[in-house]
């Protein structure tokens, strides 16, 4: 039975999705879990800013009620971001971990598909094997 490229991305997909879960779960070393749920927490809470600026020339006479007024809002950005980050982060021991539950879904899918790939060459195989013998 020759292994084509197919079979060894089975084989190296379920290794790498097998390693994912075991390092998700913190199963060997429980840091890794921890570092999971904070890398987890961590893109949860990324936000984006915008911030506006004017350019200062000699004709505006308004720069320093401007600038006043960016300080302001600069102020009430941030306030508005520390609230948003508040708002999005969770309890990591509250609900129940669901990258785990994907990940293991994923393993069980992949195990299985490779699985009956296997079972299906070696019944073709086998058929090819039989029939060279009849004839």
């Amino acid at each position: 039975m020759e292994v084509s490229r197919y079979h060894r991305f089975l084989r190296v997909s379920l290794v790498i999705v097998a390693l994912l879960l075991v390092f998700d779960s913190g199963v060997l070393f429980p840091i890794t879990k921890v570092l999971s749920d904070n890398t987890l927490q961590y893109l949860g809470s990324v936000g984006t800013g915008v911030f506006a600026s004017v350019p200062q020339n000699e004709i505006n006479t308004l720069t320093a009620q401007i600038s006043e007024r960016e300080r302001a809002l600069d102020a009430r950005e941030s306030q508005l971001q520390e609230r948003e980050i508040a708002a999005r982060r969770y309890e990591t021991t509250s609900g129940p971990d669901y990258s785990t539950y994907i990940i293991s879904f994923i393993l069980f899918i992949l195990s299985v598909l490779m699985v009956l790939n296997y079972a299906m060459d070696w019944t073709r195989v086998k058929q090819g094997y039989y029939a060279k013998q009849v004839s």
